[in-house]
């Protein structure tokens, strides 16, 4: 059986990721998740639905390498944390919301984390 084209896999990896970032989501939520697997998991969460990278997508090649090595390196960590009869359960969940669409209350944990850390560096910057 032939490998299906490269854009194909890579669709596809991109669908994993999508899916394995949004299981996290959930784990930072659920009780059965130890505090510092929720701790990791929102902080993957968070950067990955960040416009704010470590590195600008505008630097070349660089730009792109933090999103494909760090987000995928976090989610690694992230799963390996959490008891594995929760993860499977939490990405059967993620399955289904990934079909339905986005949260609109994942944009804005997103939006207030960042105003959050704005205002924390405005504060040690000013004072």
């Amino acid at each position: 059986m032939a490998k299906p084209p490269l854009r194909v896999r890579l669709r596809n990896w991109a669908g994993h990721l999508k899916r394995e970032v949004v299981a996290l989501g959930l784990a930072a939520r659920d009780p059965r998740v130890p505090w510092y697997a929720k701790a990791v998991a929102l902080a993957v969460v968070v950067y990955a639905l960040s416009p704010i990278d470590l590195i600008p997508d505008f630097i070349p090649v660089l730009g792109l390498l933090d999103d494909v090595i760090l987000v995928p390196l976090g989610v690694l960590v992230a799963v390996r944390l959490i008891p594995r009869p929760v993860m499977a359960e939490l990405r059967r969940r993620a399955a289904d919301e990934t079909v339905r669409g986005s949260s609109r209350t994942g944009v804005v944990a997103v939006v207030v984390v960042w105003i959050v850390l704005a205002a924390l560096l405005a504060w040690w910057l000013l004072g």
